[in-house]
Formats: structure tokens, C-alpha cells, sequence
């Protein structure tokens, strides 16, 4: 009965719930097949701003990209909490309009306690107490621009100027850092990144800690700027302290005739 609500449900192009619905009545089939489903079956209907969508419609047609989807629905069928919420997984998307994008700040993982991750790299929501990297960011940011310390941490202001807040994961399980960085995600952001180079111009990227740094191949250095530094984190032993990314990304937006960053919150 099940299945067969599914199969109507999928004739009539309700692809989400059609996906939740063969999920629930195979489980063992989607562990069996590495939770591989055909291209004819699962459709994504993944809720980006639309310069994203269209500049990315290839990457959803994969195979990866099917294989994070089916996984994340299992996930949550066995009852394992993701962060962030599903609304909030391309709130960085959604919240830098690709023709908006001017600077890029790379992350790894989500924040996995609860309620932290909002889908914005090092961004927790209001009322939420500020991680330690964060500090970081905040005391360089005061270093080097006079910035007002604020008590949240919340860089959605960021995000609406053009800055891209991306984490190479874009999910993860409660209280399991790294967790999610196998299951297709990193494949998905590398060609997130190879986009903007391939395609924009004057975008400024910062590559903070070895992990981001890595990530300077996908950049065409001959179209768009790279800033790199130490990782804010406290185990980088302050060495983040003194970059002064913030000042000469300005300087660099402002060269091009870009409207700067007001990088008060």
C-alpha cells in the first residue's frame, strides 16, 4: 500500500515525498545498494536562489549528489539529528545571490551542538554563544579596523553585502564533527568553488588554515584574489591574529570600483 502511494505520488511529479515514502517502505534496499537510487527515480528539489541553481543544475543531476540525498533521508528516518535544519543547508546560497558575490570565506563542517549551525561558515544564530574561532574573527577584526565587538554571533549582515559563507560539509550529525565530510559533500563544494573561478571575475577568496588553502588550486589566481592565513582557531595559536584580511579586502573591493563591506554587526 505504501509503495503504491509512492508510485502515484511520483507520477504526479511529487518527487520529495515520493523519495520519503519509498525510503520508509525500503530501507534495507537503499542499505544494500549503498544508498544509490536511479537517476529516473529521484529528482532533487533543492530550494537555492536561482543564479545558484542554474549555475550548478549539472552537479544535481549526479550521481554524488543523489547518494547525499538518499543518505540524509535515511539518516533521518532512523531518527539521527542533522544540523543544520533542512530549511538552512544553502542558507549561504540563498543569503549571497550569485551575482552578488564579492568575497568568499571557506569553513570545514557545520557547528554540531544544538541549535549553533544556521548554514553560514563560522555564523552562529542570535542569542547562541560565539565560538571560540569566532572570537578570533572578531578580535582581528577589532585589531585591524576598530571593529565593536558584538555579543552575538550572527554574520548574516555579512552574507546580504556579498560575502559567500560556504563550509565544504554542508551537514552534519549532532555532536560528530566530521561526520558528514565522506558522504559527497566536499565534491559538491569543490565544484561550488571551480564555478565562481571558471565563471566570475575580481571575486576575493579567504583561505584560512591549511584545509582552505588547499582549496587555492580550484582558483584561477589570474581572474580573482587569494588571502591566506593562519585558521582562526584557537589551536592555531593566534597565528590568524595580524592578517588584516578585512582591510585589504575592502581595499581590493574598493580598487575595483565595489561598494565595500561594512563589516560591523
Amino acid at each position: 500500500m505504501i509503495l503504491a502511494i509512492g508510485y502515484w505520488l511520483l507520477a504526479f511529479g511529487h518527487w520529495p515525498l515520493a523519495n520519503e515514502i519509498w525510503l520508509m517502505a525500503n530501507p534495507q534496499w537503499l542499505l544494500k545498494n549503498k544508498y544509490k537510487m536511479s537517476a529516473s527515480f529521484y529528482a532533487p528539489n533543492i530550494k537555492m536562489e536561482e543564479g545558484w541553481k542554474g549555475l550548478l543544475e549539472e552537479e544535481f543531476t549526479k550521481d554524488y549528489f543523489k547518494d547525499i540525498q538518499s543518505f540524509l533521508s535515511l539518516e533521518k528516518n532512523e531518527g539521527k539529528v542533522i544540523y543544520p535544519e533542512e530549511a538552512q543547508i544553502y542558507n549561504a546560497f540563498n543569503s549571497t545571490p550569485l551575482d552578488q558575490v564579492k568575497l568568499v570565506i571557506l569553513g570545514q563542517d557545520p557547528y554540531h551542538g544544538p541549535g549553533q549551525a544556521m548554514g553560514l561558515s563560522f555564523s552562529v544564530p542570535q542569542g547562541i554563544k560565539v565560538p571560540a574561532s569566532l572570537k578570533n574573527i572578531y578580535k582581528e577584526l577589532h585589531r585591524d579596523l576598530g571593529f565593536e565587538i558584538p555579543v552575538h554571533g550572527d554574520l548574516s549582515s555579512w552574507a546580504e553585502q556579498g560575502v559567500f559563507l560556504l563550509n565544504a560539509m554542508l551537514t552534519v550529525e549532532h555532536k560528530q564533527a566530521g561526520s558528514h565530510r565522506k558522504i559527497g559533500w566536499q565534491e559538491f563544494t569543490t565544484a561550488v568553488i571551480k564555478n565562481l573561478s571558471d565563471k566570475k571575475e575580481g571575486i576575493i577568496f579567504m583561505l584560512w588554515g591549511n584545509f582552505a588553502k588547499a582549496k587555492k588550486e580550484l582558483i584561477d589566481e589570474q581572474k580573482h584574489y587569494v588571502l591566506e592565513a593562519a585558521h582562526p582557531s584557537p589551536l592555531a595559536r593566534n597565528k590568524f591574529q595580524g592578517c588584516a584580511h578585512f582591510s585589504k579586502a575592502n581595499e581590493i573591493l574598493k580598487k575595483d570600483g565595489k561598494e565595500t563591506i561594512n563589516w560591523s554587526l
